[in-house]
């Protein structure tokens, strides 16, 4: 039996002009860690909620290993973390992701991603969110998709506005136990941009494994 029959999200494939969403398998994950480790922000500056990139250079790779694995196995209807490694004119550059609870009911979720410094500044950061938003929109029947930023965090600011996100109020949080400013950012289906056409492998199977069934909304 092929692991994309007993794991349907190692089957999607979403290709979007010079942009290739990805699964995570096992044989993707040193080529992904090879990346961090060479760097995704400035080392003075914290971009995510979770600072997984301050771990030291000798564990990084264990965890980022065990994060991955770690989504797989708490896999459920409930709660599912969709993780796709980015190829930009088949080079692997960084990671574009979409966490929910209660899909079915909801109909949303948060997109996160990561690029290599040395593949930032060229537009690939809107792109692949356009893309993964898009296969939401038409192939996951979303009703909305939720995003944030620490404010003092342009690059993403930027790449979610392009991309039709409006801002949906702001939080305090902690950030390496400091305050920081989160701007929370929500798009609909009539606000999203749209980048470039995508084509979609594997989506029907991956319906019906989150319990998509039956006619599209």
């Amino acid at each position: 039996m092929d692991l994309r029959d007993v794991f349907p999200p190692f089957g999607l494939r979403i290709e979007a002009g010079p942009v290739t969403l990805r699964p995570i398998t096992d044989d993707v994950l040193p080529k992904l860690i090879d990346i961090a480790l060479a760097g995704v922000h400035d080392p003075s500056f914290m971009p995510f909620y979770y600072p997984w990139t301050d771990a030291p250079e000798g564990k990084l790779p264990t965890e980022f290993a065990q994060y991955h694995w770690g989504t797989r196995a708490r896999w459920s209807k409930d709660a599912w973390t969709l993780e796709f490694a980015v190829e930009y004119e088949g080079t692997i550059v960084g990671a574009q992701g979409f966490s929910t609870h209660d899909y079915l009911v909801t109909r949303t979720g948060e997109t996160g991603s990561w690029l290599g410094r040395a593949h930032q500044g060229r537009g690939i950061g809107t792109r692949m969110r356009q893309a993964i938003c898009a296969f939401l929109f038409d192939h996951l029947d979303a009703a909305e998709i939720t995003s944030g930023a620490f404010s003092d965090n342009p690059a993403s600011l930027a790449v979610s506005r392009k991309s039709g996100y409006r801002p949906d109020g702001r939080q305090r949080l902690s950030r390496r136990g400091e305050v920081a400013v989160n701007q929370r950012l929500v798009l609909t289906p009539e606000d999203f941009v749209r980048g470039d056409e995508i084509t979609v492998t594997g989506a029907e199977a991956f319906r019906s494994f989150i319990g998509l069934n039956g006619e599209r909304r």
